[in-house]
């Protein structure tokens, strides 16, 4: 497996929380969504309503941009994770088991899950040198 792509992912399995940008021709939308990580099929599982300004865009422009981030004040422990993927319904059983084994109490709400099928990670580690970088994007594409 690429390194940066390791390094990346042991960073995301640290966190729960992302940042999801989304946007039409004119207009735009942010939320956070609690997320599960699915390495195998390199993608975010989350839960959220239809109802939502973010899930309404998304139905006109699948194409999303998000974060994740150590909050610190110390330059030297910033990290901070930036994606790109593709947000689509979740079908598959055993992808939304890994969300309600992570959320247990999720359960309970019966949510709508998403995937993100991520083709792009821009990791920024101060811990290796400052602003340094770690980029992994999906060849296949």
């Amino acid at each position: 497996m690429d390194k940066n792509l390791q390094k990346i992912e042991a960073f995301i399995k640290q966190h729960h929380v992302l940042s999801l940008a989304t946007a039409t021709k004119d207009e735009v939308s942010a939320c956070s969504l609690f997320y599960a990580y699915a390495a195998k099929e390199r993608l975010f599982v989350v839960a959220s309503s239809e109802e939502t300004l973010h899930i309404e865009q998304i139905e006109q422009n699948p194409k999303v941009a998000g974060n994740i981030l150590l909050e610190t004040k110390e330059i030297g422990k910033i990290q901070g994770l930036q994606f790109r993927g593709k947000f689509e319904l979740l079908e598959d059983v055993k992808l939304k088991n890994l969300y309600f084994k992570t959320f247990p109490y999720a359960l309970a709400l019966r949510p709508t899950l998403w995937k993100i099928k991520v083709d792009y990670f821009k990791l920024t580690d101060n811990r290796l040198g400052f602003g340094k970088k770690l980029i992994w994007q999906d060849t296949s594409l």
